[in-house]
Protein backbone atom coordinates (compact mmCIF):
# COMPACT_ATOMS: atom_id res chain seq x y z
CA UNK A 1 0.00 0.00 0.00
CA UNK A 2 2.88 2.36 0.71
CA UNK A 3 4.07 2.04 -2.90
CA UNK A 4 0.56 2.72 -4.20
CA UNK A 5 0.24 5.82 -2.02
CA UNK A 6 3.62 7.11 -3.16
CA UNK A 7 2.64 6.54 -6.79
CA UNK A 8 -0.59 8.48 -6.26
CA UNK A 9 1.32 11.35 -4.65
CA UNK A 10 3.79 11.40 -7.57
CA UNK A 11 1.04 11.48 -10.21
CA UNK A 12 0.81 14.43 -12.58
CA UNK A 13 -2.51 15.79 -11.18
CA UNK A 14 -1.13 16.11 -7.65
CA UNK A 15 2.22 17.43 -8.84
CA UNK A 16 0.33 20.07 -10.84
CA UNK A 17 -1.85 20.92 -7.84
CA UNK A 18 1.25 21.36 -5.71
CA UNK A 19 2.89 23.62 -8.26
CA UNK A 20 -0.16 25.88 -8.46
CA UNK A 21 -0.70 25.90 -4.69
CA UNK A 22 2.95 26.77 -4.17
CA UNK A 23 2.51 29.91 -6.26
CA UNK A 24 -0.58 30.94 -4.29
CA UNK A 25 1.26 32.06 -1.15
CA UNK A 26 0.72 35.80 -1.76
CA UNK A 27 -2.98 35.12 -2.23
CA UNK A 28 -3.10 33.08 0.99
CA UNK A 29 -1.48 35.97 2.87
CA UNK A 30 -4.14 38.35 1.56
CA UNK A 31 -6.87 35.84 2.41
CA UNK A 32 -5.56 35.46 5.94
CA UNK A 33 -5.40 39.22 6.44
CA UNK A 34 -8.99 39.54 5.24
CA UNK A 35 -10.11 36.81 7.64
CA UNK A 36 -8.29 38.53 10.51
CA UNK A 37 -10.19 41.73 9.79
CA UNK A 38 -13.45 39.75 9.79
CA UNK A 39 -12.60 38.19 13.18
CA UNK A 40 -12.27 34.70 11.68
CA UNK A 41 -8.54 34.29 12.38
CA UNK A 42 -6.43 34.84 15.48
CA UNK A 43 -3.75 37.40 14.55
CA UNK A 44 -1.60 36.34 17.51
CA UNK A 45 -1.31 32.84 16.03
CA UNK A 46 -0.82 33.78 12.39
CA UNK A 47 2.33 31.68 12.07
CA UNK A 48 0.46 28.44 12.67
CA UNK A 49 -1.64 28.98 9.54
CA UNK A 50 1.63 29.22 7.61
CA UNK A 51 3.18 26.08 9.10
CA UNK A 52 5.17 27.72 11.91
CA UNK A 53 4.64 25.80 15.15
CA UNK A 54 4.13 27.71 18.39
CA UNK A 55 4.83 24.68 20.60
CA UNK A 56 7.62 22.07 20.76
CA UNK A 57 7.00 18.52 19.59
CA UNK A 58 6.52 16.17 22.56
CA UNK A 59 8.59 13.02 22.88
CA UNK A 60 7.13 9.67 21.90
CA UNK A 61 4.33 8.75 19.52
CA UNK A 62 2.32 11.64 18.15
CA UNK A 63 -1.06 11.49 16.44
CA UNK A 64 -2.03 14.48 14.32
CA UNK A 65 -5.81 14.83 14.16
CA UNK A 66 -7.46 17.49 12.00
CA UNK A 67 -11.08 18.56 12.53
CA UNK A 68 -12.66 21.45 10.67
CA UNK A 69 -14.74 23.11 13.36
CA UNK A 70 -16.80 22.74 16.54
CA UNK A 71 -19.02 19.80 15.60
CA UNK A 72 -16.15 17.67 14.36
CA UNK A 73 -14.02 18.63 17.35
CA UNK A 74 -16.70 17.57 19.82
CA UNK A 75 -17.20 14.25 18.02
CA UNK A 76 -13.53 13.24 18.35
CA UNK A 77 -12.88 14.36 21.94
CA UNK A 78 -13.60 10.84 23.28
CA UNK A 79 -11.14 9.39 20.74
CA UNK A 80 -8.50 11.92 21.80
CA UNK A 81 -9.04 10.94 25.44
CA UNK A 82 -8.57 7.26 24.58
CA UNK A 83 -5.43 7.89 22.52
CA UNK A 84 -3.81 10.00 25.24
CA UNK A 85 -4.87 7.40 27.80
CA UNK A 86 -2.85 4.83 25.86
CA UNK A 87 0.25 7.00 26.03
CA UNK A 88 0.20 8.83 22.69
CA UNK A 89 0.32 12.59 22.38
CA UNK A 90 -2.35 14.19 20.19
CA UNK A 91 -1.97 17.32 18.12
CA UNK A 92 -5.42 18.64 17.24
CA UNK A 93 -5.63 21.14 14.41
CA UNK A 94 -8.71 23.11 13.43
CA UNK A 95 -9.51 26.15 11.30
CA UNK A 96 -12.08 28.15 13.27
CA UNK A 97 -11.47 30.29 16.34
CA UNK A 98 -14.53 28.84 18.07
CA UNK A 99 -13.15 25.31 17.78
CA UNK A 100 -9.82 26.53 19.16
CA UNK A 101 -11.64 27.90 22.22
CA UNK A 102 -13.45 24.58 22.68
CA UNK A 103 -10.12 22.78 22.43
CA UNK A 104 -8.57 25.03 25.06
CA UNK A 105 -11.40 24.18 27.45
CA UNK A 106 -11.80 20.46 26.84
CA UNK A 107 -8.62 18.81 25.57
CA UNK A 108 -7.21 16.25 28.03
CA UNK A 109 -3.65 16.19 29.30
CA UNK A 110 -1.38 14.95 26.55
CA UNK A 111 -3.31 16.76 23.81
CA UNK A 112 -2.81 20.29 22.49
CA UNK A 113 -4.12 22.55 19.75
CA UNK A 114 -2.65 24.35 16.76
CA UNK A 115 -4.31 25.97 13.76
CA UNK A 116 -3.99 23.96 10.55
CA UNK A 117 -1.66 25.25 7.85
CA UNK A 118 -3.01 26.30 4.50
CA UNK A 119 -2.76 23.53 1.89
CA UNK A 120 0.35 24.83 0.10
CA UNK A 121 3.38 22.52 -0.23
CA UNK A 122 5.96 24.74 1.48
CA UNK A 123 3.60 25.32 4.43
CA UNK A 124 2.63 21.67 4.87
CA UNK A 125 6.28 20.62 4.55
CA UNK A 126 7.27 23.10 7.27
CA UNK A 127 4.46 21.82 9.50
CA UNK A 128 5.37 18.15 9.06
CA UNK A 129 9.09 18.75 9.44
CA UNK A 130 8.45 20.11 12.91
CA UNK A 131 5.76 17.73 14.12
CA UNK A 132 6.85 14.40 12.53
CA UNK A 133 3.54 12.65 13.35
CA UNK A 134 3.36 8.88 13.53
CA UNK A 135 -0.22 8.91 12.26
CA UNK A 136 -2.41 11.54 10.59
CA UNK A 137 -6.20 11.53 10.99
CA UNK A 138 -8.72 13.77 9.25
CA UNK A 139 -12.32 13.95 10.42
CA UNK A 140 -15.41 13.47 8.26
CA UNK A 141 -14.98 15.27 4.92
CA UNK A 142 -11.73 17.19 5.30
CA UNK A 143 -10.00 16.52 1.97
CA UNK A 144 -6.79 18.47 1.40
CA UNK A 145 -4.98 17.28 -1.77
CA UNK A 146 -1.60 18.86 -1.03
CA UNK A 147 -1.52 17.59 2.54
CA UNK A 148 -2.65 14.11 1.48
CA UNK A 149 0.10 13.98 -1.14
CA UNK A 150 2.81 15.11 1.28
CA UNK A 151 1.77 12.51 3.85
CA UNK A 152 1.80 9.75 1.23
CA UNK A 153 5.14 10.88 -0.16
CA UNK A 154 6.75 10.74 3.29
CA UNK A 155 5.16 7.44 4.34
CA UNK A 156 3.07 8.80 7.23
CA UNK A 157 -0.13 6.73 7.50
CA UNK A 158 -3.28 8.72 6.79
CA UNK A 159 -6.78 7.73 7.91
CA UNK A 160 -10.11 9.41 7.34
CA UNK A 161 -12.16 8.86 10.50
CA UNK A 162 -15.92 9.22 10.88
CA UNK A 163 -15.79 9.68 7.13
CA UNK A 164 -18.82 11.03 5.34
CA UNK A 165 -19.30 11.52 1.65
CA UNK A 166 -22.62 12.79 0.35
CA UNK A 167 -23.94 11.60 -3.00
CA UNK A 168 -23.40 15.11 -4.41
CA UNK A 169 -19.80 15.34 -3.17
CA UNK A 170 -19.06 11.84 -4.38
CA UNK A 171 -20.35 12.71 -7.86
CA UNK A 172 -18.19 15.85 -7.95
CA UNK A 173 -15.08 13.92 -7.00
CA UNK A 174 -15.87 11.28 -9.65
CA UNK A 175 -16.11 14.00 -12.28
CA UNK A 176 -12.63 15.19 -11.33
CA UNK A 177 -11.27 11.98 -12.89
CA UNK A 178 -7.57 11.29 -12.44
CA UNK A 179 -7.20 14.08 -9.89
CA UNK A 180 -9.78 12.58 -7.53
CA UNK A 181 -8.34 9.07 -7.92
CA UNK A 182 -4.90 10.42 -7.04
CA UNK A 183 -6.17 12.29 -3.98
CA UNK A 184 -8.00 9.28 -2.55
CA UNK A 185 -5.17 6.97 -3.54
CA UNK A 186 -3.08 8.74 -0.89
CA UNK A 187 -5.36 7.49 1.92
CA UNK A 188 -4.20 4.49 3.96
CA UNK A 189 -7.56 3.76 5.60
CA UNK A 190 -11.07 5.22 5.61
CA UNK A 191 -13.39 4.56 8.55
CA UNK A 192 -16.80 5.64 7.27
CA UNK A 193 -19.89 6.60 9.25
CA UNK A 194 -22.20 4.33 7.26
CA UNK A 195 -22.16 1.70 4.54
CA UNK A 196 -23.45 4.28 2.05
CA UNK A 197 -20.51 6.56 2.84
CA UNK A 198 -18.12 3.59 2.65
CA UNK A 199 -19.38 2.61 -0.80
CA UNK A 200 -18.72 6.13 -2.11
CA UNK A 201 -15.17 6.17 -0.74
CA UNK A 202 -14.47 2.78 -2.35
CA UNK A 203 -15.78 4.06 -5.66
CA UNK A 204 -13.41 7.03 -5.42
CA UNK A 205 -10.40 4.75 -5.05
CA UNK A 206 -9.61 4.42 -1.34
CA UNK A 207 -7.94 1.01 -1.05
CA UNK A 208 -9.03 0.11 2.49
CA UNK A 209 -12.51 1.22 3.59
CA UNK A 210 -14.44 0.02 6.64
CA UNK A 211 -17.62 1.15 8.38
CA UNK A 212 -17.31 1.09 12.19
CA UNK A 213 -20.20 3.53 12.72
CA UNK A 214 -20.63 7.15 13.69
CA UNK A 215 -18.44 8.59 16.46
CA UNK A 216 -21.07 11.19 17.27
CA UNK A 217 -23.09 8.48 19.03
CA UNK A 218 -20.18 7.88 21.42
CA UNK A 219 -19.56 11.52 22.30
CA UNK A 220 -20.69 12.46 25.79
CA UNK A 221 -23.83 14.54 26.08
CA UNK A 222 -22.97 18.25 26.40
CA UNK A 223 -22.46 19.18 30.03
CA UNK A 224 -23.94 22.00 32.08
CA UNK A 225 -23.43 23.48 35.53
CA UNK A 226 -26.46 22.38 37.61
CA UNK A 227 -26.45 25.74 39.42
CA UNK A 228 -26.64 27.60 36.11
CA UNK A 229 -29.49 25.35 34.95
CA UNK A 230 -31.39 25.98 38.18
CA UNK A 231 -30.81 29.74 38.08
CA UNK A 232 -31.99 30.19 34.49
CA UNK A 233 -34.90 27.82 35.00
CA UNK A 234 -36.06 29.91 37.96
CA UNK A 235 -35.81 33.10 35.90
CA UNK A 236 -38.01 31.60 33.18
CA UNK A 237 -40.40 29.73 35.47
CA UNK A 238 -43.96 29.49 34.20
CA UNK A 239 -43.20 30.78 30.70
CA UNK A 240 -43.67 28.67 27.57
CA UNK A 241 -40.38 28.49 25.72
CA UNK A 242 -38.44 26.71 22.98
CA UNK A 243 -34.88 26.69 21.65
CA UNK A 244 -33.55 27.43 18.19
CA UNK A 245 -29.93 26.20 18.24
CA UNK A 246 -26.97 26.47 15.87
CA UNK A 247 -28.73 28.88 13.55
CA UNK A 248 -27.11 30.44 10.49
CA UNK A 249 -27.79 33.67 8.59
CA UNK A 250 -31.20 33.43 6.96
CA UNK A 251 -32.53 31.07 9.61
CA UNK A 252 -32.78 33.72 12.32
CA UNK A 253 -35.54 35.45 10.38
CA UNK A 254 -37.38 32.13 10.16
CA UNK A 255 -37.06 31.69 13.94
CA UNK A 256 -38.34 35.21 14.63
CA UNK A 257 -41.33 34.62 12.33
CA UNK A 258 -41.99 31.34 14.15
CA UNK A 259 -41.90 33.22 17.46
CA UNK A 260 -44.63 35.57 16.28
CA UNK A 261 -46.77 32.62 15.17
CA UNK A 262 -46.25 30.81 18.48
CA UNK A 263 -46.82 33.89 20.66
CA UNK A 264 -50.41 34.13 19.40
CA UNK A 265 -51.12 30.71 20.87
CA UNK A 266 -48.75 30.73 23.85
CA UNK A 267 -48.90 34.09 25.67
CA UNK A 268 -45.66 35.06 27.37
CA UNK A 269 -43.61 32.89 25.00
CA UNK A 270 -39.82 33.10 25.27
CA UNK A 271 -37.65 32.06 22.33
CA UNK A 272 -34.11 31.01 23.17
CA UNK A 273 -31.97 31.65 20.09
CA UNK A 274 -28.44 30.21 20.01
CA UNK A 275 -26.50 31.13 16.85
CA UNK A 276 -23.91 28.72 15.55
CA UNK A 277 -21.38 31.55 15.66
CA UNK A 278 -21.75 33.66 18.83
CA UNK A 279 -20.21 36.70 17.16
CA UNK A 280 -23.52 37.18 15.33
CA UNK A 281 -25.41 37.96 18.53
CA UNK A 282 -25.53 41.70 17.90
CA UNK A 283 -26.81 41.24 14.36
CA UNK A 284 -29.58 38.96 15.60
CA UNK A 285 -30.58 41.45 18.28
CA UNK A 286 -30.91 44.08 15.56
CA UNK A 287 -33.05 41.70 13.46
CA UNK A 288 -35.33 41.05 16.42
CA UNK A 289 -35.69 44.76 17.14
CA UNK A 290 -36.52 45.39 13.51
CA UNK A 291 -39.24 42.75 13.76
CA UNK A 292 -40.78 44.54 16.74
CA UNK A 293 -39.50 42.04 19.30
CA UNK A 294 -37.61 42.73 22.51
CA UNK A 295 -34.33 40.81 22.57
CA UNK A 296 -31.31 40.65 24.88
CA UNK A 297 -27.90 39.03 24.60
CA UNK A 298 -26.48 36.65 27.18
CA UNK A 299 -22.97 37.73 26.21
CA UNK A 300 -23.83 41.24 27.47
CA UNK A 301 -24.86 39.91 30.88
CA UNK A 302 -28.60 40.12 30.24
CA UNK A 303 -31.13 37.83 31.91
CA UNK A 304 -34.38 36.43 30.48
CA UNK A 305 -36.62 38.99 32.18
CA UNK A 306 -40.39 38.76 32.07
CA UNK A 307 -41.04 41.14 29.17
CA UNK A 308 -38.35 39.65 26.91
CA UNK A 309 -39.38 37.96 23.65
CA UNK A 310 -36.03 36.58 22.49
CA UNK A 311 -33.06 35.62 24.66
CA UNK A 312 -29.95 35.36 22.47
CA UNK A 313 -27.56 32.72 23.80
CA UNK A 314 -24.48 34.12 22.06
CA UNK A 315 -22.00 32.39 24.34
CA UNK A 316 -19.60 29.51 23.87
CA UNK A 317 -19.95 26.01 25.30
CA UNK A 318 -23.49 26.33 26.70
CA UNK A 319 -25.40 23.99 24.40
CA UNK A 320 -25.86 21.57 27.30
CA UNK A 321 -27.31 24.33 29.46
CA UNK A 322 -29.96 25.44 26.99
CA UNK A 323 -30.89 21.94 25.86
CA UNK A 324 -31.64 21.13 29.51
CA UNK A 325 -34.03 24.09 29.67
CA UNK A 326 -35.94 23.54 26.42
CA UNK A 327 -39.02 21.34 25.92
CA UNK A 328 -38.37 21.39 22.15
CA UNK A 329 -35.54 22.45 19.86
CA UNK A 330 -35.11 23.47 16.25
CA UNK A 331 -31.60 22.57 15.10
CA UNK A 332 -30.28 25.02 12.55
CA UNK A 333 -28.07 24.59 9.55
CA UNK A 334 -30.99 22.66 8.09
CA UNK A 335 -32.72 25.47 6.19
CA UNK A 336 -29.45 27.25 5.38
CA UNK A 337 -27.27 25.39 2.84
CA UNK A 338 -24.63 24.20 5.30
CA UNK A 339 -25.60 20.54 5.66
CA UNK A 340 -27.13 20.41 9.13
CA UNK A 341 -25.65 19.85 12.59
CA UNK A 342 -25.34 17.00 15.05
CA UNK A 343 -28.79 15.74 16.18
CA UNK A 344 -27.35 13.25 18.68
CA UNK A 345 -26.94 15.87 21.43
CA UNK A 346 -30.69 16.66 21.71
CA UNK A 347 -31.43 12.93 21.52
CA UNK A 348 -29.04 12.20 24.39
CA UNK A 349 -30.77 14.82 26.55
CA UNK A 350 -34.35 13.79 25.71
CA UNK A 351 -35.22 16.98 23.84
CA UNK A 352 -37.69 16.60 20.93
CA UNK A 353 -36.11 17.81 17.70
CA UNK A 354 -37.43 19.70 14.68
CA UNK A 355 -35.22 20.04 11.61
CA UNK A 356 -35.27 21.40 8.11
CA UNK A 357 -34.44 19.24 5.08
CA UNK A 358 -30.81 20.24 4.37
CA UNK A 359 -28.92 17.78 6.56
CA UNK A 360 -26.44 16.08 4.22
CA UNK A 361 -23.66 16.30 6.83
CA UNK A 362 -25.47 13.83 9.09
CA UNK A 363 -28.11 12.35 6.80
CA UNK A 364 -27.68 8.76 8.05
CA UNK A 365 -28.37 9.81 11.66
CA UNK A 366 -31.31 12.00 10.68
CA UNK A 367 -32.73 9.19 8.56
CA UNK A 368 -32.64 6.87 11.58
CA UNK A 369 -34.43 9.50 13.66
CA UNK A 370 -37.07 10.20 11.01
CA UNK A 371 -37.69 6.51 10.38
CA UNK A 372 -38.19 5.96 14.12
CA UNK A 373 -40.54 8.96 14.34
CA UNK A 374 -37.98 10.38 16.74
CA UNK A 375 -37.66 13.80 15.06
CA UNK A 376 -39.87 16.12 13.01
CA UNK A 377 -38.78 17.24 9.54
CA UNK A 378 -40.31 20.36 8.01
CA UNK A 379 -39.47 21.20 4.40
CA UNK A 380 -40.94 24.73 4.37
CA UNK A 381 -39.56 27.35 6.81
CA UNK A 382 -43.11 28.66 7.23
CA UNK A 383 -44.01 25.37 8.89
CA UNK A 384 -41.47 25.72 11.70
CA UNK A 385 -43.84 27.62 14.00
CA UNK A 386 -46.73 25.14 13.59
CA UNK A 387 -44.38 22.18 14.13
CA UNK A 388 -43.05 23.65 17.38
CA UNK A 389 -46.61 24.52 18.45
CA UNK A 390 -47.71 20.90 18.10
CA UNK A 391 -44.87 19.78 20.33
CA UNK A 392 -45.44 22.44 22.98
CA UNK A 393 -49.14 21.55 23.14
CA UNK A 394 -48.60 17.80 23.47
CA UNK A 395 -46.48 16.89 26.49
CA UNK A 396 -47.10 13.10 26.26
CA UNK A 397 -46.23 13.18 22.56
CA UNK A 398 -43.05 15.14 23.28
CA UNK A 399 -41.92 12.66 25.87
CA UNK A 400 -42.63 9.70 23.61
CA UNK A 401 -40.67 11.28 20.75
CA UNK A 402 -37.75 12.08 23.06
CA UNK A 403 -37.69 8.48 24.31
CA UNK A 404 -37.55 7.18 20.74
CA UNK A 405 -34.69 9.56 19.93
CA UNK A 406 -32.78 8.47 23.03
CA UNK A 407 -33.17 4.85 21.95
CA UNK A 408 -31.76 5.66 18.50
CA UNK A 409 -28.75 7.35 20.10
CA UNK A 410 -28.11 4.41 22.42
CA UNK A 411 -28.37 1.89 19.58
CA UNK A 412 -25.69 3.73 17.60
CA UNK A 413 -23.01 3.58 20.32
CA UNK A 414 -19.88 1.46 19.94
CA UNK A 415 -18.16 3.17 17.02
CA UNK A 416 -15.40 4.53 19.26
CA UNK A 417 -14.10 1.11 20.29
CA UNK A 418 -14.24 -0.17 16.72
CA UNK A 419 -12.51 2.94 15.36
CA UNK A 420 -9.71 2.75 17.90
CA UNK A 421 -9.13 -0.93 17.15
CA UNK A 422 -8.74 -0.18 13.43
CA UNK A 423 -6.34 2.70 14.11
CA UNK A 424 -3.98 0.78 16.37
CA UNK A 425 -2.52 -1.17 13.45
CA UNK A 426 -1.49 2.11 11.82
CA UNK A 427 -0.33 3.89 14.95
CA UNK A 428 1.96 1.08 16.06
CA UNK A 429 3.25 0.17 12.59
CA UNK A 430 7.01 0.41 12.02
CA UNK A 431 7.84 4.01 11.08
CA UNK A 432 11.50 3.40 10.30
CA UNK A 433 11.03 3.17 6.55
CA UNK A 434 9.62 6.65 6.08
CA UNK A 435 11.23 9.12 3.71
CA UNK A 436 12.56 12.42 4.94
CA UNK A 437 9.68 14.79 5.45
CA UNK A 438 11.49 17.88 4.29
CA UNK A 439 12.63 16.28 1.07
CA UNK A 440 10.82 15.53 -2.17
Amino acid sequence: MADARAAAAASFPLRAYGAVAGLALPVLKLLHASRVRAGKEDPARRGERFGVASLPRPQGRLVWLHAASVGETNSVLPLIERLTGEGASVLLTTVTRTSAEIAAQRLPQGAFHQYAPFDAPQLVRRFLTHWQPDLALVVESEIWPGTFARLARTGIPLAIINGRMSARSGAKWEKSGAFGRAVFGCVSLCLAQSEADAARYRKLGVADVRSPGNLKFDAAAPQADPAAVAALSAQMAGRPLWLAASTHPGEDETVLAAHKHLAERFPGLLTLLMPRHPVRGGDIAALASGAGLKAAQRSCGAFPVADLDVYIADTLGEMGLFLRLAPAVFLGGSFAPVGGHNPVEPAQLNVPLVTGPLVANARAVYRDLWDAQAAVRVDDPAELGPAIARLLADEPGRKAMAARAFAVAEAGAGALDRTLEHLRSLLYADSGARDGISGE
